[in-house]
């Protein structure tokens, strides 16, 4: 496809695509065409300042989520469109259309289970039929997930252990904040699941991966919880103690059972989360059930105006993050366990130094456009509205371990 750029990186001007601009500044290969774009020339000027070195000559696109032409001009340009604004139930509608239309690849942050259905329903056939990948769910929401699944999925196939059975994952350690992106998504989910259709949509386990056309190989009551307490042991007899409920679990689990609804991993796969929060069986059973009470307490708050009004004066709003120093603090460890048709035990680890929402995020985001745009001879022969899995999978593992990801796949047992 022979188009003007190779990434466009839309929201330039915002905290977290000034983060991502910034990592393929230092880290995409030589000879990358990239542009900034956004609503303001002015600042997008600024950003590509502060960014000097490589990106002294980008070239500068004004484009804005509610003037649908020059959205649509922008992705006619590029081979792959690298978004960062949202909330996208709010901001995204119109640019995932253009990028379907457009036949042009997409990339993006949300962890917003009504947008990604709203990408299947109304732009999946169209991007099927242009050849667009649509790729949500870039970042720490949910890569670590997706990856870790598939990892497992591919260990597996390769060692003819046979289908993944149950399978879930573990937040072994996290250390960094919620951006104000993902603030500002849940406050309009908040806002959204008032309407009964859309409380429905956001308690379906396979919200994702059901729907016209597409084939549900298991009884959706069968899938794990999302907010209970886990004994860890269940997991994998390694592990000890009570798991919390993870918070972003209602939105990974979504997004990994879409991989299979994709790729298959076995008729009796079966996909949840969990944190863990210590060893100690009474300690951690207490800190879980604390956790646990404060996600629910957290989100009837969210729900509740008087309430939210009272939350939005202290937690970070759209455009506002750590500092440097900060965010270089954060990391994150995630191990995936699973279980094979044939009883054989794996496990796969991802880590990383950084803050998960926003430094090691930008570096996710960053190489998912890198791997779309320059990896497209590795890349399986898919389209539509996909998962990071479905369309880049191996590529995508490749890019982040050689990005200092530590990432790997291991029978255990």
């Amino acid at each position: 496809m022979s188009r003007e750029f190779d990434v466009v990186v839309f929201g330039a001007t915002g905290f977290v695509g000034e983060l991502t601009a910034r990592y393929l500044a230092h880290h995409a290969p030589a000879g990358t065409k990239i542009a900034l774009a956004g609503r303001s020339e002015g600042k997008l000027a600024a950003v590509r300042d502060r960014l000097g070195g490589a990106a002294a000559d980008w070239p500068l696109i004004v484009a804005d989520a509610d003037r649908p032409s020059t959205l649509d001009a922008m992705v006619a340009r590029t081979q792959v469109v690298c978004t960062t604004v949202g909330p996208y139930l709010r901001y995204g509608e119109s640019l995932v259309t253009a990028a379907a239309s457009a036949g042009t690849d997409y990339v993006d942050l949300t962890g917003e289970v009504p947008f990604v259905r709203y990408s299947i329903d109304k732009v999946g056939d169209t991007a099927v039929a242009t050849g667009a990948r649509i790729v949500h769910a870039c970042g720490f929401d949910s890569v670590p997930s997706d990856l870790g699944a598939y990892g497992l999925y591919r260990k597996a196939q390769e060692d003819g252990a046979g289908d993944l059975g149950t399978t879930t994952m573990v937040v072994m350690s996290v250390r960094g904040a919620a951006s104000g992106g993902t603030i500002d998504s849940m406050r309009v989910i908040a806002e959204q699941a008032r309407d009964s259709a859309t409380r429905s949509m956001l308690l379906n386990p396979q919200a994702l991966s059901s729907g016209p056309g597409e084939l549900v190989r298991v009884d959706r009551r069968s899938e794990p919880s999302d907010a209970a307490l886990v004994r860890a042991s269940t997991v994998d007899p390694s592990l000890r103690g009570t798991l919390a409920p993870f918070f972003m679990s209602s939105f990974n689990t979504r997004i990994v059972r879409r991989s299979d609804s994709l790729l298959e991993y076995g008729p009796d796969f079966r996909y949840g989360e969990a944190m863990a929060v210590g060893s100690i069986p009474v300690v951690s059973t207490i800190a879980s059930a604390v956790v646990a009470a404060g996600l629910g307490a957290g989100l009837g708050a969210m729900s509740f105006a008087p309430t939210r009004k009272l939350l939005d004066r202290v937690l970070p709003k759209p455009g506002e993050g750590p500092s440097e120093a900060s965010r270089d603090k954060g990391h994150f460890t995630v191990q995936t366990y699973t279980t094979t048709s044939s009883g054989r035990r794996y496990r796969s680890r991802m880590s990383a130094q950084g803050d998960p929402g926003y430094k090691a995020t930008a570096v996710m985001l960053g190489e998912s456009a890198l791997a779309l745009a320059l990896d497209r001879d590795r890349l399986p022969a898919r389209s539509g509205v996909l998962t990071p899995a479905a369309a880049m999978g191996d590529a995508l593992i490749d890019r982040l371990r050689d990005a200092g990801f530590d990432i790997d796949v291991a029978e255990i047992g």
